[in-house]
């Protein structure tokens, strides 16, 4: 049984990803920040962490981790001119720095495994330009910069993949989702005309930690409904 380590998994594609590798028989280590205890499962552990901490503290880890998925996130749009050096930084701190912390923390335990993977997270705003997207595409720009350098590293023990999705029906996109309108408008900006799915996300997440994609590493791979690759 592989052990993965979740972090942010208590909600949204951090949930989904947790539930698909219970069914598929990993032993999963998820993290929550919120302060209310999650109850944990027979193969599943949920810890507090907050990754804001100046340290984080994964002692609650075994010996030898598998798989690590950070899943932490933002959605901030706003015009660039309203959007303060703080608030880049503030996302940075959350999606970059807070990986870079649980990856460092973990890294003796992934080099255990004869073979482990790292799985992040970047987006197609990232790859292509949106208005008032400028906040999301440093932080993802960053996570993509992260991905390859590191797979370089940490070859050949260790993948490192990064998975850019497009808008998903999760709690991270309610107020872009908040109507029907909103709805209908953003499945149209796809060429699949519908919006993603956490569970879209989390079958790739566990096809990159499995040994299906053993001879995958330094990749981003867009699953964003055609909408980086298509215009229909």
């Amino acid at each position: 049984m592989k052990n993965v380590l979740v972090i942010g998994g208590s909600s949204g594609v951090g949930a989904a990803t947790v539930e698909l590798l219970q069914k598929n028989n990993y032993a999963v280590y998820s993290t929550y920040k919120r302060n209310e205890p999650v109850a944990s499962k027979p193969t599943t552990s949920f810890h507090h962490l907050d990754v804001l901490d100046s340290e984080v503290d994964l002692s609650f880890l075994p010996d030898t981790i598998d798989g690590l998925v950070y899943c932490p996130g933002s959605i901030n749009l706003k015009p660039f001119s309203r959007i303060k050096p703080g608030d880049f930084l503030e996302d940075l701190e959350l999606q970059v720095v807070g990986a870079i912390k649980c990856i460092q923390a973990a890294l003796v335990k992934l080099k255990a495994s004869e073979n482990s993977s790292i799985v992040l997270f970047s987006s197609v705003a990232a790859q292509f330009g949106f208005n008032f997207h400028s906040q999301v595409s440093v932080s993802k720009g960053a996570i993509e910069g992260l991905t390859k350098a590191l797979s370089a590293e940490l070859s050949p023990r260790i993948r490192v993949n990064s998975i850019a999705p497009s808008l998903l029906d999760t709690p991270l996109a309610n107020k872009l989702l908040s109507s029907e309108e909103k709805r209908r408008a953003n499945a149209e900006r796809h060429p699949l005309k519908r919006i993603g799915k956490a569970q879209d996300i989390a079958q790739m997440v566990e096809f990159l930690l499995s040994e299906n994609s053993s001879w995958i590493t330094g990749q981003v791979l867009p699953v964003d409904g055609g909408m980086s690759r298509l215009r229909s």
